[in-house]
């Protein structure tokens, strides 16, 4: 066979491969996990001529591609991340990873809602408990009996997405096939620029470009929607808005907001650690922390208790700009649930808790998935709307600005014309509160 076709076609057969991923990973036995997971790259190099040497002396054939392609297989397996290595890689295409019970892999690819499984991806118990230890181990975390239940986040790292939020079950709370529960959620690797909205279809550009110019205005922006329907990749783009040198801190639970902006500061929230002297760090913590450090605007991530909802209102109520995301399908939806959870955490009436709501929000906007032409789910901004300024008849109303064409809304030229009414209306109310402090 000549070289050019033996570049082309994999010549190794599934059982030998296998053979050669553990004879070559043999050689790095003995070396710590801390040691083998420093530079990635660097071990790929390492296994290359050792999986050379492998192949020649078992007297097979194989192209560059395939001899570096067993290279990392071998980096992945002996750096402990294994299956889940191509998985997380920025090319892979997937934006949430779960192993069940049972060993199944499943993944949702981008831009879906739903998981599919993995058929051809069957990792062994072992596999899957190394790989929770190389996710947990350079945390100082682990997975045990005595901590059943652990929260940790993968840092953004060269190859790998823009870090990742993980949950790991230890079988003692998930019985099944004696399996950990793993479910990794990727992050964006960068900004996501609001051109790419676009492309995507989330929303027309004009509409887009209206909540940029509401965000550079300073509109206080309450974002929602379903799990999964890209509430966090929206605010990233809109934040397009913000005045490149403002100083904006952010407060997330884990971090994974990107910002292109040159004054920045993050704050992320924390567990405590049962049987530790380390405490909590809240999102309410973190928001009473930024108003101690001269904020230009404030971004707050997913809001899922009372006491980060009501610190957040707290500050937007004194005038600084805001954007922040909430898990709920509509309007309505979202004054109820936030009325929940700011009575049942910190026991404020619902009475108050609207009035909050109204003095703190300018705009609600809904992203969520809905059919397109080929039947596909696919993300949209379903609604935006202005939060009138008064109660009535002691409930939130909203005006609408623009909702999604051919769901019986309005037309888009007649939103777009509200969305500026209601920009001028707050920048003539601000250019009077300006004036009244002068």
């Amino acid at each position: 066979m000549s070289n050019s076709w033996i570049n082309l076609v994999p010549s190794i057969e599934p059982e030998q491969r296998s053979k050669i991923i553990e004879e070559v990973s043999q050689a790095f036995k003995g070396r710590s996990l801390t040691e083998l997971r420093q530079d990635h790259e660097k071990l790929i190099q390492q296994a290359l001529p050792l999986t050379r040497a492998v192949i020649q002396h078992m007297s097979l054939q194989a192209g560059e591609a395939e001899i570096q392609e067993l290279a990392r297989e071998v980096a992945a397996r002996v750096g402990g991340l294994g299956f889940l290595e191509p998985l997380l890689r920025l090319d892979s295409g997937y934006t949430e990873i779960a192993v069940n019970t049972n060993g199944s892999v499943w993944v949702v690819p981008k831009g879906d809602q739903d998981f599919v499984r993995l058929e051809n991806v069957h990792p062994s118990l072992n596999d899957v408990w190394r790989a929770v230890e190389a996710l947990l181990a350079p945390l100082g975390r682990a997975c045990n009996e005595a901590t059943p239940s652990v929260d940790a986040k993968l840092p953004r790292q060269e190859g790998l997405p823009g870090g990742a939020r993980v949950k790991v079950l230890h079988p003692v709370i998930a019985p099944g096939d004696g399996y950990p529960v793993i479910n990794i959620r990727l992050f964006e690797p960068k900004p996501v620029p609001p051109q790419k909205l676009v492309e995507w279809k989330v929303a027309p550009k004009e509409v887009i470009d209206a909540l940029i110019e509401a965000v550079s205005r300073g509109l206080r922006i309450l974002i929602i929607g379903g799990t999964a329907s890209g509430k966090t990749t929206l605010l990233s783009a809109i934040c397009h808005g913000i005045p490149k040198a403002a100083r904006v801190v952010k407060i997330e639970d884990p971090e994974e907001i990107w910002l292109d902006h040159m004054h920045v500061v993050a704050l992320e929230a924390r567990p405590a650690q049962i049987g530790t002297s380390v405490t909590s760090y809240t999102l309410a913590h973190g928001v009473d922390d930024a108003m101690r450090m001269s904020p230009r605007w404030l971004i707050v991530g997913e809001m899922r208790r009372g006491d980060a909802v009501a610190a957040l209102f707290r500050a937007q109520m004194s005038d600084h700009p805001g954007l922040s995301t909430f898990h709920a399908e509509g309007p309505e939806s979202a004054i109820g649930r936030l009325n929940l959870l700011l009575f049942n955490d910190i026991g404020v009436r619902a009475e108050g808790a609207k009035e909050m709501f109204i003095q703190a929000v300018d705009l609600l906007v809904q992203v969520g998935f809905r059919l397109n032409e080929q039947g596909q789910r696919r993300r949209h901004i379903v609604g935006i709307w202005a939060v009138d300024k008064t109660l009535k008849a002691g409930n939130v109303t909203f005006s609408a600005l623009y909702r999604l064409p051919g769901q019986e809304f309005e037309e888009r030229s007649a939103s777009l014309a509200h969305v500026e009414n209601l920009l001028n209306e707050f920048s003539h109310k601000q250019a009077e509160k300006g004036a009244s402090h002068v």
